[in-house]
């Protein structure tokens, strides 16, 4: 396809070639491999490998959260203090991350898919992140402190982790049950040695930690399949790239057409209204699930120590880790998006309700558990945002870059949520909770009547023209 005729892609015809998908697939034979059946076996032993590697993955998930909420535990032994922050300081130190991470989002995976090399290109930015979790350790002011949560967002790249799969997904709700443990070990046994408050201990700890493992990562971690030499055969290679096209559901003639204009590929995802449609949901989840940045803070409030409040942590994150990898589990089994997304949101909201109603110790330590199981609809989401996006694959990255970048600006919101004026009670907080929780909820029904229109105008097509049953949006 020519230049000019790339510009006649639009959303119809990226969703004919959807619609087109399961007889494109048909099509394809399996003879190099020695039939379905050895493929299946092939297909097996590749994923072993893919899984034994990119099982590191699920650490870095885990270390990336630790080192972006460390600044919320440190607060609780001395870090406003010490930085002698006043007013909604402590709330910009958080919001900042995400102005970095906004910025840096789509030039990154420009960068990435330049380079073509995830082993050293993910390691790299582990490693610049670990340093400057340090360096926040030696701040002595406001504006260190605030210069290194701004550097750090640069780098941290959750996208290239793989968030679609469910299980490293929750990767992301066990750094909360782990980052309070291991904070409380290293803030209750370290203040004062050498010198160091041990809030400086964390971040000096974290982020070397951090290092060691991207140092790790970069003899672990696979690239693209036509990269990947010694650890996989040739036919497991030409079955990874092959896999890799039937993911994308167009063939790659059909997607080079699509993929030959990187500009293209931004209008037709900025023009699509479903692109913003799920921006604004997400970022509005994201407001809602900004009491993350704060749980320390709102474990305190029940009046125990400062150990005990960080211990009280974990527990919550522990059952929002497998109330998450439970309903994204039965979401892809019964292909359901928007049920799944909403009940986990309601009992979010209920969980709201409670802590804004009373401040009695054992219901207000439910309702942290409520609040955090709502987690799992933000990983669902992520899964629907996937699932929705039309085809080019041009198209398909600069959308989900988008989409994620957007919803940062809720975390920069959020960040100012939470203010210790609106303490220990916190109603006000709650309150923006519920509200922008019932907003994504309403947002995600508006969206999932939509995909069923088109679903519908795909079953007609197919009746109209006797065609078999083809592709199916999610809803």
């Amino acid at each position: 396809m020519s230049a000019p005729e790339v510009k006649k892609v639009g959303v119809s015809e990226l969703e004919d070639i959807e619609h087109q998908q399961p007889q494109l697939l048909a099509n394809d034979a399996d003879e190099e491999f020695g039939g379905t059946e050895e493929r299946k076996k092939l297909e097996k032993k590749l994923l072993r490998k893919l899984d034994l590697r990119l099982s590191i993955l699920i650490v870095i998930y885990i270390l990336n959260y630790i080192d972006r909420n460390n600044a919320s535990a440190a607060r609780l032994r001395g870090f406003e203090d010490d930085l002698h922050l006043k007013g909604q300081e402590f709330n910009t130190l958080l919001s900042i991350l995400y102005v970095g991470y906004i910025l840096m989002q789509v030039p990154s995976n420009m960068l990435l898919n330049y380079m073509g090399r995830p082993s050293i290109y993910l390691p790299c930015c582990m490693m610049v992140w670990g340093m400057i979790s340090c360096l926040t350790g030696v701040t002595t002011n406001f504006i260190g402190a605030l210069m290194t949560r701004f550097f750090l967002g640069f780098w941290y790249k959750r996208s290239e982790l793989g968030v679609r799969t469910a299980v490293l997904s929750c990767g992301s709700l066990i750094s909360n049950a782990f980052g309070t443990l291991i904070a409380s070990g290293i803030l209750d046994g370290m203040d004062g040695r050498l010198g160091h408050s041990a809030w400086r201990w964390l971040f000096f700890i974290e982020g070397a930690l951090t290092i060691f493992v991207a140092a790790c990562a970069i003899f672990v971690l696979p690239d693209f399949p036509s990269t990947s030499h010694g650890w996989l055969s040739a036919l497991e290679v030409r079955l990874a790239e092959k896999r890799m096209v039937e993911d994308v559901g167009v063939s790659d003639e059909t997607a080079d057409a699509a993929q030959s204009s990187q500009v293209a590929g931004l209008r037709m995802a900025l023009t699509d209204w479903k692109v913003w449609c799920l921006a604004l949901a997400l970022t509005s989840m994201v407001i809602s699930l900004s009491f993350n940045a704060f749980f320390p803070t709102l474990s305190a409030t029940m009046g125990y120590s400062r150990t005990v409040t960080l211990l009280l942590c974990a527990p919550p994150w522990g059952f929002a880790t497998l109330v998450a990898f439970a309903v994204t589990r039965h979401s892809d089994k019964v292909g359901d998006r928007f049920w799944h997304i909403a009940i986990p949101l309601v009992f979010g909201i209920v969980g709201f309700v409670i802590a804004a109603s009373t401040m009695n110790t054992a219901a207000h330590y439910v309702s942290l558990f409520l609040m955090a199981q709502s987690y799992a609809a933000f990983i669902t989401f992520l899964a629907w945002v996937s699932n929705s996006i039309p085809r080019p694959p041009a198209k398909r990255a600069v959308a989900l870059a988008f989409i994620n970048a957007f919803s940062q600006l809720g975390n920069v919101a959020g960040s100012y949520v939470w203010p210790t004026g609106w303490g220990p009670s916190y109603r006000y907080s709650y309150a923006i909770c519920i509200a922008t929780n019932g907003f994504c909820i309403l947002v995600c029904y508006a969206f999932k009547r939509h995909l069923e229109q088109l679903n519908r105008r795909f079953e007609k097509r197919e009746q109209e023209e006797g065609l078999p049953k083809g592709f199916r949006y999610l809803t």
